[in-house]
């Protein structure tokens, strides 16, 4: 027994880590041979859990894969390989789905439906004919709308705006077409169908959401962005003067210029007050970040979730995680930015006679002053034109810089402005 007791002590621990040791050879095996069905087994079991499926997500592109939005067309409650490289994904992971909901839009898919419609198989023609198929007892308007904001109705129309106003349309169709099925008339005995045909009305008609709202909305579906990134939109200009990718950084006593998407924002109490901790991400990577109580009071509306913002401030590793983190020092809005790091609007005249109402875009848009630690700043653009004229005996070139009069806030709306009044391409910003 003493010899047995002796061997306890150790016998154990050992067992179980060689256990554990062919456990994970066996994981990597697969991992590296199986990607695909690697990825979609263990994002299927960690479907309801979205940090997880966040991290599996990313390590999947990293590996190289790519994903398929949901699609109630083709896609299954569980996620599902479609290729080596590329997942389609699982319907069930849509928030506000559930497993019911999902086996009833497969059933109807496979002609097991309800109402007149309900034997048909093959894919969905549209909003209306998905709620005419589905049995509505098992899926609401809440799935629905989760549904199309996750994207999963985009193979029957692109538009999500409108096929989300027209849900309630869509469900008072179904609620019809049944209803018109379940009638029963002397007319009705002799086989006739009379009455089980309902029109299909047209969607409410909306105005497509832009690249920012779209992703939103796809946040808040599936926990993260799918179809793409709220950088992508802004990255093309913000490149011009923060030009360090978030991935090229380095531990250094420089400060460095960033700009990023907010994320995971919150509030703790630190030692010398409020301290906002948050990601900033680029999508070439994300680094953490932490702003004073000082500058979260001067800029509230910058630091929220999936706001776009340009920082600067002291790289360093984090002695804790090993990683690298920012602590902020300064901070502005992409107006703000374009104030700061822009020289001036240019803009290109072809012609002497080209119109130009200065004056109304800054009334409209104009500077504005802001409260700093240096006093009283004017955030505006200045505005210089460039005039070209060509004619039988040559061409000739000039620019005039106008004066600070004509100074304005150089907000998306104000840049929309001057671009419907020059042609395109003929009014950019000129970074420094």
């Amino acid at each position: 027994f003493d010899l047995m007791e002796k061997f306890a002590g150790y016998g154990f621990n050992k067992s179980h880590a060689a256990a554990y040791s062919l456990l994970a050879y066996h994981t990597a095996w697969l991992k590296v041979h199986y990607t695909a069905e690697f990825f979609c087994a263990n994002m299927t079991v960690e479907m309801d859990d979205t940090d997880k499926l966040k991290v599996l997500l990313e390590d999947a592109l990293k590996m190289g894969l790519s994903f398929e939005a949901p699609d109630v067309n083709r896609g299954l409650s569980r996620f599902e390989p479609v290729s080596d490289q590329v997942i389609r994904y699982g319907l069930s992971a849509v928030k506000g789905s559930g497993e019911q909901a999902i086996e009833a839009i497969v059933a109807a898919r496979e002609g097991r439906g309800v109402g007149p419609l309900g034997n048909t198989c093959g894919p969905f023609k549209s909003l209306f004919d998905f709620c005419a198929r589905v049995d509505r007892s098992r899926i609401n308007k809440r799935t629905v709308e989760a549904l199309i904001k996750a994207g999963a109705f985009d193979s029957l129309n692109r538009n999500r705006a409108s096929l989300l106003a027209s849900v309630d349309l869509a469900f008072e169709f179904g609620a019809a077409t049944l209803a018109n099925a379940n009638q029963c008339s002397l007319f009705d005995l002799g086989g006739d169908e009379h009455g089980s045909s309902t029109q299909e009305p047209e969607l409410v008609a909306a105005t497509p959401w832009g690249v920012k709202e779209t992703l939103t909305y796809e946040k808040t579906a599936l926990g993260f962005y799918l179809s793409g990134h709220l950088f992508d939109e802004v990255a093309a200009e913000v490149r011009r003067f923060a030009k360090r990718e978030i991935a090229q950084l380095l531990d250094t006593r420089e400060p460095q210029l960033l700009a990023g998407i907010v994320t995971d924002f919150r509030i703790i109490n630190g030692q010398r007050g409020k301290l906002g901790l948050f990601k900033l991400d680029d999508k070439s990577g994300v680094i953490d970040a932490r702003a004073e109580e000082s500058l979260l009071n001067t800029h509230k509306g910058l630091f929220k979730d999936d706001e776009l913002v340009v920082v600067m401030g002291k790289v360093q590793t984090d002695r804790f995680s090993g990683g690298l983190q920012m602590t902020v020092q300064q901070v502005w809005s992409l107006e703000a930015a374009r104030c700061r790091f822009g020289k001036h609007l240019m803009v290109c005249m072809a012609s002497t006679r080209q119109a130009l109402d200065v004056a109304r875009l800054v009334k409209d848009f104009p500077a504005q002053r802001v409260t700093t630690e240096q006093g009283d700043l004017t955030h505006g653009l200045g505005v210089r034109l460039k005039l070209h004229c060509t004619a039988d005996h040559g061409a000739a070139s000039a620019e005039m810089q106008l004066d600070d009069r004509a100074r304005f806030y150089p907000s998306d709306a104000a840049l929309s402005s001057w671009w419907a009044q020059t042609a395109p391409g003929s009014a950019e910003i000129i970074y420094e």
